[in-house]
């Protein structure tokens, strides 16, 4: 699945190529691909049809594309979404293309927005944009202080100017994580908390700042949740730098390449590999119908007195 690097990298391309746009007509090739939309398919098309891309922001794992009067055109890649910018007079198409947005006066000259999903987890939707709570920008690549309504109860990430290393609303997510009566892996991957952080970063954030996962987060100090806050900024900062982690071919950005992250990575992955810091054996856990990579030596497993699961 796509995790924040990933969606940043798509945003970024998104910023650079659409900006400016206006749509000159939408194709809906499976109506599950905007199930989210209200009014189903006809709406979603009829709603974007005339209208011009202003700015291309993100929170966590959403992205969405201001419309320029309160409404935007949303989108969560789920699993395997990508978001393409292409010539659309190419008579190629993507077997699993579920929407195409025609453009016209793109900045990059491409002709269509395509919405490709293998998997059909991801979805499209025009929404309304809700005044942010505490009057910051609603995300990474806007000014407005306004996020789409379906995305205001979902935490800032720890690429937002307001959330990363000395923004003003870091002391109180330390201070959020250290109420909460849980394991510190799971805070990290509370989207309510900080959004974007998923499975990969998680653990390799967690390697870096010497915690295990299973650490109860109401007995860490708030020096050990700065520190793995700081951890997991800088896992995602140097992922993005290469355009994310790819282990095949669903995570693309917008012209189509793969990340190169996968090659940097410590612990995710690597079981019985030998850490790169101490040697140790990396060891492989179930976590939440998932798995936890971490290294023995470096990640002790705390006392039964400071775990939780």
């Amino acid at each position: 699945m796509p995790e924040l690097p990933e969606v940043e990298t798509v945003r970024d391309g998104l910023a650079r190529l659409v900006l400016g746009a206006r749509v000159r007509d939408v194709e809906v090739f499976r109506d599950y691909s905007v199930r989210r939309h209200d009014g189903g398919a006809r709406s979603f098309a009829d709603q974007l049809r005339g209208r011009t891309l202003v700015a291309a922001a993100r929170r966590g794992k959403f992205l969405w594309l201001p419309l320029g009067d309160g409404a935007a055109l949303l989108a969560h890649l789920g699993m395997s979404g990508q978001l393409l910018v292409r010539d659309g007079s190419d008579p190629w198409v993507h077997p699993h293309l579920r929407v195409r947005v025609h453009l016209e006066h793109a900045p990059s000259g491409g002709t269509a927005l395509d919405f490709v999903d293998q998997r059909t987890f991801g979805h499209l939707a025009v929404v309304d944009l809700v005044p942010t709570p505490e009057g910051a920008p609603g995300g990474l690549g806007t000014d407005e202080p306004a996020v789409p309504a379906p995305v205001a109860h979902i935490g800032r990430d720890l690429l937002d100017p307001v959330l990363a290393r000395g923004g003003p609303g870091r002391a109180a997510v330390v201070d959020a994580v250290r109420r909460r009566r849980t394991g510190v892996k799971r805070a990290l991957l509370d989207q309510t908390l900080v959004s974007g952080v998923g499975n990969i970063y998680a653990d390799e954030a967690l390697w870096r700042a010497r915690l295990h996962y299973a650490r109860a987060t109401d007995t860490m100090r708030a020096a050990d949740v700065h520190r793995l806050l700081d951890a997991a900024e800088d896992v995602m900062r140097e992922a993005l730098a290469v355009g994310g982690t790819s282990f095949d071919t669903l995570y693309v950005n917008v012209n189509g390449e793969s990340g190169y992250f996968s090659r940097g990575l410590a612990v995710y992955g690597r079981e019985g590999e030998p850490c790169p810091r101490c040697g140790t054996p990396i060891r492989r856990e179930p976590f939440m119908n998932r798995s936890a990579y971490t290294c023995p030596r470096c990640q002790r497993r705390p006392s039964a007195a400071h775990t939780r699961w």
